[in-house]
C-alpha cells in the first residue's frame, strides 16, 4: 500500500525540477524556523526573533492565498478579483472560535457573549455561533463557508457564461457586498473593529513562543499540501482539460466537455484553500477584521501571481513572499511611496516580465525552474 502511494507521490515532487525544489525548500523552512526560533540561544547569529516566526507565518499564508488564485487564473483563465472574500470568510471562521475559547476572561467577564456583544447589548449568542466552540467544527466551516459561497457563485457565474473581465468585476462586486455586510454591527462579527483579543487556541496561549511555532509549521506544511494538491490537479487530465478551456474555451465546449462543471469545480477547490490560508492568518497576526473584504487585496494578490509568474506554482509562491517582503520594507522606509511603488512594479511585469520571475528564469539557457512536461503540453503553456 505504501508503495503504491510513493509511487504517484514522487513522481509528483520528482517531475519537475522546480517541484523538487520548492517541496524540499518548504520542508527545510518547516523544520529550521521553529528550531532556530526555539532551541537556538538569542546571542547567536542563527537565531530566529518571535516575530520574525510570525511576519514568516504570514508570508506562508499568503503563498497559499496565491496559489489558489493561480490554480483558476494561470491553468483555467478565471481572473478572479474576488478571492480576499474567500481568504476573510476562513479568517471569521477561525477567529469565531478564537473568540469563543475566550470565555469569561473578556473585558466584560461573559463566559458566554463576546464581548463586543454584550456592549452592543445582545442577549443571546446568534445562531450561527454555535457549534463554534469545537475546533474541528471550525475546521469543517473554515472550508464549508468558502467554498459554499464559491459553488453557488460560481454555478450562477458559470453556468450564464460569464467570462472575462466581466466575472472579474463580478467577483469583485461580491467581496464589496461582504465588506459593506461585514462593517454592520448588526451582522454579530465585530463590526468596523472585527475580532480580536485572542488568548488560546486548543488550550494552548496563542502567545507562547512554542504555539507561535506551532503555527508557523502548520502554516509551512499546508502551503506544502496544498502544493502538492494543486500540481496534482495541473498535472493531471483533469488538469489538461483546464488548460484546453483557458485557450480554446469554445471549441472545448464544442467537443462534448461540460466546461461550467469543470470550472466550478476548480474554483470551489481554488475557494477551500483560501480559506485555509485565512484560517492560518488570524492566529497569527491576532485579529480579522471587514477589511481583509477590500477589493484592494484581492487585486494584490494578482499581482503576486502575476510577479511571480501565472501558470507557475512555485511562481504564485515566490512572488506573495517577495512581493510582501517588500510591502514590509517600503511600508517602513517609504511609506507614502509604496502604492504607487506596487502600481509600477505590475505594469513593469506586464510590459517587461509578462510571465514573471520564474518564466523569465525558465528562459535562461539552463533552466532552474523549468517542469518536464510533454511538447504538447508545452504548447498549451503550462508551466508547472
Amino acid at each position: 500500500m505504501n508503495k503504491e502511494f510513493a509511487g504517484p507521490l514522487t513522481a509528483l515532487i520528482t517531475a519537475s525540477r522546480g517541484a523538487t525544489i520548492t517541496v524540499g525548500l518548504l520542508l527545510i523552512v518547516a523544520f529550521l524556523v521553529p528550531v532556530a526560533n526555539l532551541l537556538v540561544p538569542e546571542t547567536s547569529v542563527f537565531h530566529v526573533p518571535n516575530y520574525a516566526v510570525s511576519l514568516l507565518g504570514k508570508y506562508l499564508c499568503f503563498a497559499l492565498l496565491a496559489m489558489s488564485v493561480d490554480l483558476i487564473w494561470g491553468f483555467c483563465g478565471i481572473l478572479s478579483l474576488g478571492h480576499g472574500a474567500f481568504f476573510a470568510l476562513g479568517g471569521y471562521a477561525m477567529g469565531m472560535y478564537l473568540m469563543r475559547q475566550i470565555g469569561d476572561r473578556g473585558v466584560y467577564g461573559n463566559a458566554h457573549m463576546p464581548d463586543f456583544m454584550v456592549f452592543l447589548d445582545w442577549h443571546q449568542l446568534p445562531w450561527y455561533w454555535y457549534g463554534f466552540e469545537s475546533f474541528a467544527f471550525a475546521i469543517l466551516m473554515v472550508a464549508v463557508v468558502p467554498g459554499a459561497l464559491a459553488f453557488v457563485f460560481g454555478w450562477l457565474a458559470f453556468r450564464a457564461r460569464v467570462t472575462g473581465v466581466y466575472f472579474s468585476i463580478i467577483s469583485q462586486a461580491m467581496t464589496f457586498a461582504l465588506l459593506l455586510a461585514f462593517f454592520r454591527n448588526d451582522m454579530g462579527f465585530g463590526g468596523n473593529n472585527g475580532l480580536t483579543d485572542f488568548k488560546e487556541i486548543l488550550g494552548f496561549d496563542l502567545k507562547s513562543n512554542v504555539v507561535r511555532a506551532t503555527l508557523f509549521f502548520c502554516s509551512a506544511l499546508s502551503v506544502l499540501a496544498g502544493y502538492l494538491l494543486c500540481r496534482f490537479i495541473v498535472t493531471s487530465k483533469f488538469g489538461r482539460l483546464l488548460v484546453a478551456v483557458r485557450d480554446a474555451e469554445n471549441r472545448t465546449r464544442f467537443l462534448g466537455y461540460r466546461v461550467e462543471y469543470y470550472k466550478l469545480l476548480v474554483f470551489t477547490v481554488s475557494a477551500v484553500l483560501a480559506g485555509i490560508a485565512g484560517s492560518l492568518y488570524v492566529p497569527q497576526v491576532g485579529i480579522i477584521n471587514p477589511g481583509e473584504f477590500s477589493p484592494a487585496n484581492s487585486i494584490e494578490i494578482v499581482i503576486w501571481v502575476a510577479v511571480g509568474g501565472r501558470g507557475y506554482l512555485h511562481g504564485a509562491i515566490l512572488g506573495a513572499v517577495v512581493v510582501n517582503y517588500a510591502k514590509t520594507y517600503f511600508t517602513g522606509a517609504l511609506p507614502e511611496v509604496w502604492l504607487f511603488m506596487l502600481g509600477g512594479l505590475f505594469i513593469a511585469t506586464t510590459l517587461f516580465l509578462p510571465q514573471g520571475i520564474v518564466g523569465l528564469m525558465a528562459k535562461i539557457k539552463k533552466p532552474v525552474f523549468v517542469t518536464k512536461t510533454p511538447k504538447a503540453a508545452l504548447t498549451l503553456g503550462v508551466g508547472d
